[in-house]
């Protein structure tokens, strides 16, 4: 019976989740680690800092918002990843994109648009808000000339 348990533990300690093939699930999904959904999904998911796959059988009609998407099955919805998105070989997106990066592979089947955003404006800003502070002494023009 200790061979049981053991064969459990390991998959939430690997931090994913899996959707098999026989479940549909309607409503919203909000995951704190990598969901795989080889089954049908009808609603909205949201996986800001992890990775959403769709498998071979999985068919996702929603929002989806995540790091990384990749798709190997059918995606029906708007996509937004922060890091990239993968269209695979057979699958199929309809819906906009909005990501930093795409792969579409030779095979598969897109319908909608895509916007590039790059991850790095975000970055910058957080390192020149202590900057502006100073510049801000400096923003009343010719003070800062006429001072010295």
């Amino acid at each position: 019976m200790s061979m049981p348990a053991g064969r459990f533990e390991p998959e939430p300690r690997g931090g994913s989740a899996t959707i098999g093939k026989a479940v549909k699930i309607i409503g919203q999904i909000f995951s704190k680690e990598d969901l795989y959904v080889d089954g049908d999904l009808d609603g909205t998911v949201e996986l800001l800092e992890h990775k959403l796959t769709i498998g071979p059988n999985g068919t996702v009609k929603a929002t989806v918002k995540a790091r990384e998407v990749v798709a190997l099955g059918t995606i029906q919805g708007n996509v937004e990843a922060a890091d990239k998105i993968e269209i695979r070989k057979d699958a199929k997106l309809v819906g906009d994109i909005r990501t930093a990066r795409i792969i579409i592979e030779d095979g598969a089947y897109f319908k909608g648009s895509i916007d590039i955003v790059k991850p790095e404006p975000a970055k910058q800003p957080q390192k020149n808000q202590p900057s502006p502070q100073p510049a801000a002494v400096s923003a009343p023009g010719g003070g800062p000339g006429d001072r010295r």
